[in-house]
């Protein structure tokens, strides 16, 4: 909230204007869905001599605008340097100017160092840039001429920085003011002390280890000198020492900060702290401008006494809670009219009312969820924040703001059944189902009950899904989920596992009798008949079956014998149901798997294994015109319009195996993974790769490789020293190598992930996180895995065309990975209505068969210089 306070605040009764300068499709997205969701009114200008028109001489366009966000090109460009020496003149002196670079170059800081009201913000950060741009928005108001009596309404944040070391003075003074501040120093305490009392500073941050006293003492005179008495302390340091943060406390510092923090993680501290200033001063100074604010913001904002009486509501207030503008709500109880349950609709009395009690004993509150009660008595969820109102030092109730965040909980939900379920069939997903099989383990241990597990394959799957396409597998998928589910008790469970493999969980059933209960799940399959374009397909279905009893150990077990169970009914003919006997059946299982690590000995040892690789294309390097072409691949035509050095292209193993052919790697790696021969397979792909990378880098290819690590070599470390011994021998450029690594393995190998990915990206490699979105716990891990692309779940994608929820599920992934500055992937792009919908959600690269099919990596060849995208081609 704290751009519209300050946007409130400068008395602005419309939405600020801010002209936005871009060049990038993508990156110009982002940066206007970020000003307009905080509350700006935004133009935007595709290139420099666009916006060099409306700043000429004679024309009045650029004094209609509140702002600037400038983009700052990586090359010379055209009207570049005419806009910026033009908004450097006096009469634009005061417009506000954020710029915005991928590097911190020092032509950029010394012109923005050189013009008032101007600020830099790495595109890293770029989602700082609304505070930012309000900051300076405020800035301005203040230097504007004021009529004769008037007062500035908010002054620009104050920094005071005490700290005996001149390096450590001028790089904080430097930061503090390339960042939106007014920074001051002081080289002592006594110095410090004199300062604050000499001029107005809204925080001051001391070093604690000074030599003529401690940071503390400083804290203490400030907080007990009527003049320093409103100055925000803060506590800085290079040492952590229980002793000094204690005494920094007692003596009124907010802040405990230490000097090998980030820049980052200093500004965010600092921010943290102005937006407190700030609301306080808004509450204290400008009450008499409160009614004209409030009828501007667009959160519900009410006003209550110490009894929760109502004082003041504003018309967002009434609109959210269904109140007419003339319906009396002055006088009465707050608790009564909409906030009389807990946050899980439970009816409360005062006594248990957490905000009432916050009115009564003038607490502030941030950020708090709960439920309120629209007058027709339906609930809303909303996010409150509560505020103390104090005038002239006396406490005249409190002032609470709220905003309706019903649609942010929905997609809450959506996420949490997204993480549970299939995005296809809409049954329970494979992690789900390995949960319950825990539970239902564990649950069967304790009683005298039998479970069942059925594993159920469709037989004839990949034939339908290769000659009626991948839109008639889906659908056929569907409808097989429909006919099992139809003989579902309810007790029972069904979900889908990956691909063409279904499980059912049979609680307490009996073990003479699951036989035939399965059996009769595969009736269902062998009587229905899939109808696609007028063709009949039958459908058959192989069915595994595993007993869960009181001495099963493990949920692993009961599935790897139902697996188990499945293959030795397919080695019989398919079509047939089996009941995983131990006796009789661990000879065959021990078989089934001993012939495919056989297999695999061989291909590692004679060389069978072979590489392929999908293209992954840059959305903004595809024209217009191949977005919508129906059909597809459409890979030939981008070959001549697509730089070689923008595209990405993903490695893909293959067995090729003497006696089946071509094997795809679902056959071989789940038996790699249980033989643990997922490193020896991993060594070879790598090192087939990036020989392969190096041969096409000295014959002048540009392009990228992306390669998939498992999850056992994640925490390899012999295979990170392997990686760095290969490309520093083969002399390959590490920058145009990038590794994929799955959401689920890198999450639960964090500390491995965290140091391969620190080693590797030292080297100048790059990381991307795979089938991310997988699991709703995702966006909590997301900020401690310092990747660079973040690959969006195929699920999620192939489904955006039908899908509504599908379609928020990828906009919010897309959303919050650029705002960690992360580049994003969509895969499984299967037609041109996919690929339009992730053009307009501005995700930054796509991969699927409407693109290109997997190929022979022997096909890759150096590319001759690609023809530019034509103006226009790329909108």
């Amino acid at each position: 909230m704290f751009h519209s306070q300050l946007i409130g605040s400068l008395g602005i009764a419309v939405l600020p204007r801010i002209l936005l300068i871009e060049l990038s499709a993508t990156v110009r997205h982002i940066e206007r869905n970020l000003l307009i969701k905080a509350g700006y009114e935004v133009e935007t200008d595709l290139d420099f001599r666009s916006a060099l028109v409306r700043f000429r001489p004679g024309s009045e366009e650029g004094g209609a605008f509140d702002g600037v966000v400038l983009g700052w090109p990586d090359m010379t460009i055209p009207g570049a340097e005419a806009l910026y020496s033009i908004l450097e003149r006096e009469t634009y002196a005061s417009l506000p100017v954020l710029i915005l670079a991928h590097e911190a170059e020092s032509e950029i800081t010394d012109r923005v160092a050189s013009r008032p009201n101007a600020a830099f913000l790495l595109w890293a950060q770029c989602g700082r840039s609304p505070d930012l741009l309000a900051q300076l928005l405020v800035d301005a108001s203040s230097r504007k001429p004021r009529q004769t009596g008037t007062k500035p309404i908010v002054q620009p944040i104050r920094v005071l920085f005490v700290d005996d070391s001149r390096t450590v003075r001028v790089k904080y003074q430097r930061l503090l003011t390339a960042n939106g501040y007014h920074a001051a120093t002081a080289a002592t305490v006594a110095e410090g002390f004199d300062k604050a009392v000499a001029s107005q500073y809204d925080i001051a941050i001391i070093d604690y280890f000074m030599p003529d006293a401690t940071g503390d003492v400083l804290c203490q005179r400030l907080r007990d000198h009527e003049a320093t008495a409103t100055v925000t302390t803060a506590i800085i340091t290079g040492t952590y020492l229980d002793k000094a943060i204690k005494q920094s406390l007692e003596a009124g510092a907010v802040e405990c900060m230490f000097k090998n923090e980030s820049d980052d993680l200093f500004l965010t501290r600092i921010d943290a702290m102005s937006r407190h200033i700030r609301a306080h001063k808004a509450i204290e100074k400008e009450r008499e401008r409160l009614g004209g604010i409030l009828r501007s913001v667009g959160d519900g904002v009410y006003g209550v006494d110490a009894e929760g009486h109502i004082s003041f509501v504003n018309p967002a207030c009434r609109r959210i809670l269904g109140y007419e503008p003339d319906e009396r709500l002055i006088g009465r109880s707050a608790l009564a009219l909409f906030h009389y349950t807990d946050a899980e609709g439970n009816l409360i009395d005062e006594e248990r009312s957490l905000l009432q009690h916050t009115y009564a004993v003038g607490d502030s509150m941030e950020a708090q969820e709960t439920i309120f009660w629209h007058k027709t008595g339906r609930p809303i969820a909303v996010e409150c924040t509560v505020y103390p109102l104090t005038i002239e030092e006396k406490r005249e109730g409190s002032v609470v703001a709220f905003r309706d965040i019903s649609e942010r909980k929905q997609l809450e939900e959506e996420l949490r059944w997204q993480a549970s379920h299939d995005a296809l069939t809409k049954l329970y997903n494979r992690r789900y189902f390995e949960e319950q099989l825990t539970q239902e383990a564990e649950r069967i241990k304790r009683s005298s009950e039998t479970s069942a597990l059925l594993y159920v394959d469709l037989d004839r799957f990949k034939y339908i899904n290769d000659t009626a396409g991948h839109a008639a597998g889906d659908r056929l998928l569907v409808e097989v989920a429909q006919q099992l589910t139809k003989r579902l008790r309810k007790s029972d469970l069904l979900a889908r596992l990956g691909g063409d493999e279904f499980a059912l969980i049979l609680r307490n059933v009996c073990s003479k009798s699951v036989h035939q209960v399965a059996d009769d799940y595969r009736g269902v399959l062998d009587q229905y008949m899939f109808i696609h374009n007028g063709k009949q397909y039958r459908i058959n279905g192989t069915i595994g079956i595993a007993l869960i009893e009181r001495d099963t150990e493990s949920a692993g077990e009961v599935l790897a014998n139902a697996d188990i169970a499945c293959h030795i009914a397919k080695g019989e003919g398919r079509n047939r149901t089996h009941l995983f006997i131990q006796e009789n059946d661990s000879k065959k299982a021990m078989d089934l798997d001993l012939g495919w690590s056989s297999r695999l000995h061989s291909a590692l040892e004679q060389n069978h294994l072979l590489l392929h690789y999908q293209p992954i294309v840059p959305v903004e390097h595809i024209p217009s015109a191949l977005r919508s072409l129906d059909g597809g691949p459409i890979y030939r035509q981008l070959l001549s319009v697509v730089p070689q050095e923008a595209q990405l292209n993903e490695v893909l193993l293959r067995l090729d195996d003497p006696v089946w052919g071509m094997v795809f790697p679902g056959a071989f790696l789940p038996t790699a993974e249980r033989f643990n021969m997922m490193d020896k397979i991993d060594y070879w792909v790598i090192g087939a790769a990036l020989k392969k990378l190096a041969m096409l880098q000295h014959a002048g290819f540009t392009g990228i490789f992306t390669i998939n690590l498992s999850g056992q070599s994640i925490a390899n470390k012999g295979m990170i020293e392997d990686i760095e011994e290969l490309v520093v021998n083969l002399d390959i450029d590490p920058r145009k190598v990038i590794f994929e690594i799955t959401e689920t393995s890198a999450v639960s190998n964090l500390v491995s992930a965290n140091e391969l990915i620190a080693r590797l990206s030292a080297l100048g490699c790059r990381f991307a996180l795979d089938d991310f979105g997988s699991g709703f716990s995702s966006f909590s891990h997301l900020k401690n895995l310092p990747v660079d692309f973040i690959k969006i779940d195929g699920l999620f994608v192939r489904g955006v065309g039908q899908d509504p929820s599908d379609r928020a599920i990828v906009h919010s992934i897309n959303d919050i990975a650029h705002s960690l500055g992360k580049q994003t992937i969509a895969e499984y792009v299967e037609n041109a209505e996919i690929l339009q919908f992730l053009y307009e959600s501005g995700v930054n690269y796509v991969q699927g068969h409407f693109l290109s099919p997997p190929m022979d990596i022997s096909t890759i060849k150096p590319q001759a210089a690609a023809k530019p995208v034509q103006a226009g081609d790329g909108q």
